[in-house]
């Protein structure tokens, strides 16, 4: 999987298809609004890291 994805029922962010919290399922969700702070910039670069040895 290419992509954040987010857990409606405990509100987790991962790269994932199961939370690794709550063990349901999540979904995709929009991209986030850009912001200078970078939020999820560390999902973005571990998902990097994820597509270059793979």
């Amino acid at each position: 999987m290419s992509q954040i994805l987010y857990c409606t029922k405990c509100n987790n962010y991962t790269l994932d298809k199961i939370c690794s919290k709550c063990k349901e399922n999540t979904i995709v969700k929009k991209p986030a609004r850009f912001s200078p702070q970078d939020h999820y910039g560390k999902y973005r670069r571990k998902l990097k890291k994820i597509e270059k040895k793979g």
